[in-house]
């Protein structure tokens, strides 16, 4: 939680999917809250206070799982519409023609993008979901010590350079800094 608050405020797509990564420790500790408290909140080095917030934030997001029917594969709501608010934000982004960076480093990334969906089955995927499966698939991997191909990471290498240039876009718009003259997202 203390985390996600400041994620949220300096990099929305660390915080994104550091929110990915708490949906699947919640789902790993079977969203059982005694587990949750025992291996997470309790280790936590925070005042009794915090713990009591951070075990409330963790028992609200396990609901929500429960709510939402995503126990077992998906993401929250509230995540998936930051994916559509991100999407949003990058189609008003590339219309408006005010960093012409960014659309070059899109365009960059396009041929990956479009080597990664052919082998989905969810044509329906946007770009910018896309990319954040691919990290989040790279973060996994990562924490299970699986050998990665270099091409893997080149590519992860550029995805994450596009991913920094729409958060310094978006967190410039959020607070008002940067200004489109294309609708509102």
């Amino acid at each position: 939680m203390f985390i996600a608050k400041k994620l949220r405020q300096e990099n929305v797509c660390e915080y994104l999917l550091y929110m990915w990564q708490i949906e699947d420790l919640i789902r790993a500790l079977g969203l059982d809250m005694d587990r949750i408290n025992d291996q997470i909140i309790k280790t936590y080095p925070v005042s009794d206070a915090e713990k009591k917030e951070l075990y409330g934030w963790y028992e609200s997001l396990a609901d929500m799982m429960r709510m939402e029917n995503v126990q077992e594969k998906g993401h929250l709501q509230l995540n998936k519409n930051l994916i559509i608010q991100l999407n949003d934000f990058h189609h008003l982004l590339l219309k408006s023609g005010v960093d012409a960076g960014y659309a070059a480093k899109f365009y960059h990334i396009l041929p990956a993008l479009n080597s990664l969906r052919t082998g989905l089955n969810d044509g329906e995927i946007t770009d910018i979901e896309l990319c954040f499966n691919f990290m989040y698939g790279i973060m996994v991997l990562r924490m299970k010590k699986a050998e990665i191909s270099a091409q893997t990471l080149q590519t992860q290498a550029e995805i994450t350079k596009f991913l920094v240039l729409l958060n310094k876009n978006y967190l410039l718009y959020s607070s008002g800094e940067l200004k489109l003259e294309a609708d509102e997202v």
